[in-house]
């Protein structure tokens, strides 16, 4: 039988209960807790950002490792929850609790306090994930993480990962795959939390690249690019792209890059939508 943890009493001790509104399901599985810290791999000089600390357990299982990382910030922005986790873990100096959201969390300042880019672990809220994982890609695009230890839902993670051609294959996929090494660990099944979630979960990693996987000469027009790709990516390119960036500099882009303007957004790699993207900067030089 998996050896647990139970988030249940320490819900009762504080006389609390899971918030389905706030997509809370506290994870209980040592074994996975245990593979979660072996991932993050820290050692004592790291410090390491927990999202959505919750009620410690992950944090606990961080404090434990050996070596232990020289210091935990523990952000969570329940106030419950925060006051949990000053009951259950304030003892130890190397755990700071913050009450912030991950989404504004400013990961810039926290890395040049530590002295060193950070680490990161976490279960991630369902409704914000995307946008969590995007901050963590930009964040160690910056230079202040140097690896994220993240669980998502498994559609998620698909998505994250998926290859050109895929019906997973977006936006997303794209922006992690720019600046980051994106891998699933391993999945982990509902009954690992409480109150256990109607899906399975993956464990990702986020490592930063040293340089973009594909360099381009204006990179908000390369996002602009893709973002108009994908919001009709039933439409062939030209179609989609046209209407947004002028059809005769579209045309001029398929025409110099040698990508053809009948494909669709989810056939292009990254290096294409780069190749296109610096193709239609020189075609349309005022956009």
């Amino acid at each position: 039988m998996t050896e647990t943890v139970d988030p249940r009493r320490v819900l009762a001790r504080h006389g609390l209960s899971a918030k389905k509104s706030w997509g809370q399901n506290f994870l209980h599985d040592r074994s996975v807790l245990g593979r979660i810290v072996a991932a993050v791999g820290a050692t004592g000089d790291d410090a390491v950002v927990e999202i959505g600390a919750g009620l410690g357990t992950l944090t606990a299982a961080l404090a434990q490792a050996s070596p232990p990382p020289r210091r935990i910030l523990a952000v969570e922005r329940d106030p419950e929850m925060q006051r949990v986790l000053a009951s259950e873990l304030g003892g130890d100096a190397r755990i700071e609790i913050v009450g912030a959201d991950a989404l504004v969390f400013d990961y810039a300042a926290a890395s040049q306090a530590a002295g060193r880019p950070l680490l990161v672990a976490g279960n991630l809220p369902y409704q914000i994930s995307s946008a969590l994982v995007l901050a963590l890609v930009e964040a160690g695009a910056r230079g202040a993480i140097s690896r994220a230890v993240v669980m998502v839902q498994r559609e998620m993670a698909q998505r994250i990962v998926a290859p050109p051609g895929s019906r997973t294959y977006g936006r997303l996929t794209i922006a992690v795959a720019q600046q980051a090494e994106a891998r699933i660990l391993f999945h982990v099944r509902p009954g690992s939390f409480h109150p256990a979630p109607a899906v399975t979960s993956s464990v990702v990693s986020l490592t930063p690249r040293a340089a973009p996987l594909a360099p381009v000469r204006d990179p908000g027009l390369f996002e602009a690019v893709v973002k108009q790709a994908f919001a009709t990516r039933r439409k062939m390119l030209r179609g989609a792209l046209g209407p947004r960036f002028g059809e005769q500099a579209v045309a001029a882009a398929f025409a110099a890059s040698g990508i053809a303007g009948t494909k669709r957004a989810e056939q292009l790699s990254v290096a294409d939508f780069a190749r296109l993207t610096d193709a239609l900067a020189a075609a349309a030089p005022t956009r």
